[in-house]
């Protein structure tokens, strides 16, 4: 069985005292201390000998010993300008491991990991959740699985169905590029120090083509955007934004089969793709 030991809580508390780290409030810092979910995030995203995987803020290298014991081949991107000094010092002796310091939104991803196929693993500062994933899924990366902690009420948000309180533009995008599970409810306890709020680790298979055809993607997440912007209004007033007359917003709706009163939240990716396939005629 996998055993990671950076995970177990005395190790951990014992790499901050010797490095006199503290956890940063301004990045969202906070140590993951369960050997079970680092195992959870390991078998999520199916890691095999040798897989490719990019690790975004791997921290003191909780996540990314599991990685490494499992076979992985990682890339970590590090926020913190002190932590890839101490993740030369936690991690030595593992081969397979490369320390890239920088932000990883303003990292050139293909320059760094190349055309081939490969994983994403993370353990995200919940202040920036979205939009690292969703700069993940427009880039058409070649990733194969994107494996995440993330706070529970953002993974709810991600696999949250067309009706409910929770379904809005990131459960579109995300179900648009991918097939996404929560696979394990993480309570504060797994963390030190302990957050405020639940996590959750999602699994996103990253899907081979789009769940949906469209013509124009731009245009299918304008009107996606559009329809959530301002909730209590009906699609015919959601969408007036767009530029389009309301001839043509009211013939595109018509075509599409769609009641012209109803709201975005309403709406499942067919009928988006529906709409935005509509406008395009």
């Amino acid at each position: 069985m996998l055993t990671p030991q950076i995970a177990d809580k005395g190790v951990t508390k014992h790499i901050l005292r010797a490095f006199d780290l503290h956890a940063s409030r301004r990045l969202g810092q906070n140590f993951l201390i369960s050997p079970g979910v680092v195992r959870a995030v390991v078998e999520a995203a199916e890691i095999e000998n040798g897989d490719r995987v990019l690790e975004i803020g791997p921290g003191i290298g909780t996540l990314t010993q599991g990685l490494l014991e499992a076979g992985a081949e990682v890339t970590a991107v590090e926020l913190d300008k002190k932590l890839p000094a101490v993740l030369a010092e936690t991690l030595r002796g593992y081969e397979h491991l490369k320390v890239v310091q920088g932000d990883i939104l303003k990292t050139d991803i293909p320059a760094l990991m190349g055309d081939q196929p490969f994983k994403v693993a993370a353990n995200l500062p919940y202040y920036i959740t979205t939009p690292i994933l969703l700069s993940l899924l427009e880039q058409s990366l070649p990733i194969t699985h994107i494996v995440t902690m993330v706070q529970k009420e953002v993974a709810e948000r991600m696999t949250a169905r067309p009706g409910g309180k929770d379904y809005g533009a990131l459960s579109v995008a995300v179900q648009y590029h991918t097939e996404p599970e929560i696979v394990l409810d993480v309570p504060p306890s797994c963390f030190f120090p302990a957050p405020e709020v639940d996590s959750a680790v999602i699994a996103c298979t990253v899907r081979q083509t789009p769940a949906v055809a469209v013509q124009d993607e731009k245009l299918f997440f304008r009107v996606v955007k559009a329809s959530f912007g301002q909730r209590r209004k009906t699609l015919s007033n959601a969408l007036k934004p767009l530029g389009f007359s309301k001839a043509q917003i009211e013939d595109a709706l018509l075509g599409a089969g769609i009641d012209s009163t109803r709201r975005g939240e309403t709406l499942s990716l067919e009928e988006f793709a529906a709409i935005a396939n509509k406008l395009m005629n």
